[in-house]
């Protein structure tokens, strides 16, 4: 007759291995390395915070129509030339030639509104690279913004400023100084000068907006008293 102990062992041994796998399988919870990858956020998505939210795409869209109105400002002052044979008595005249290089306050004109065009090039740039990058960095990002926005309000709408009173009394003279008005003899320059510097006045109210969307936005993040 078989020992009972020698019976036991052949037992255990037999019902080893199918226990203890299965309680192998049950004490391990190690998650697989594939299984926490994180999906890539696509271009397409904005992240959660910014779902819902109408101040990040409105902050892309006046930089990109401050881009438009500079550029063509730039590029339509920059093309008023006119040349002009000017009939000085009968059987005798000079030409005479109108151009913004002609006045400091043109050609400053020129320049505000080219850093204006490169500034927001690169600021819509930055704006959309924030919104593509998870954990606030937008909002971070208004703080420099909005101090940047007003010094660029500054120059662009001194430079408005500065054209459309030259343009004035190109167009009106001014009898106290017996400064004559030159838009009678240069009509494609003057309409030139004033398309310019109606887009130059709409970049100044875009940078406008876009100072006081950022001190929005700034101060919906201070704490309530």
């Amino acid at each position: 007759m078989p020992n009972s102990n020698s019976h036991f062992l052949r037992n255990t041994h037999l019902n080893l291995p199918l226990h203890i796998p299965a309680a192998m399988a049950s004490l391990d919870t190690t998650t697989p390395p594939h299984a926490t990858t994180e999906k890539p956020l696509k271009s397409s998505q904005l992240p959660q915070q910014y779902k819902g939210s109408w101040g990040p795409a409105l902050d892309v869209a006046l930089r990109m129509f401050l881009f438009a109105t500079a550029m063509a400002s730039v590029i339509i002052m920059a093309t008023s030339k006119q040349t002009k044979l000017i009939s000085l008595f009968p059987g005798f005249a000079i030409p005479l030639e109108a151009k913004f290089t002609q006045s400091p306050a043109f050609i400053y004109a020129i320049a505000a509104l080219s850093v204006a065009c490169l500034y927001s090039i690169i600021t819509g740039v930055l704006s959309v690279f924030a919104l593509m990058k998870p954990g606030g960095s937008w909002t971070k990002l208004q703080f420099h913004f909005v101090i940047l926005d007003a010094l660029l309000l500054g120059i662009v709408a001194a430079a408005t400023g500065a054209a459309g009173g030259v343009a004035y009394i190109g167009l009106k003279g001014n009898s106290h100084t017996n400064w004559k008005k030159v838009c009678d003899e240069f009509g494609s320059f003057c309409s030139h000068l004033a398309g310019s510097i109606v887009l130059s006045l709409l970049s100044s109210i875009t940078l406008l907006l876009l100072v006081w969307l950022s001190v929005y936005v700034l101060s919906k993040k201070l704490p309530r008293v």
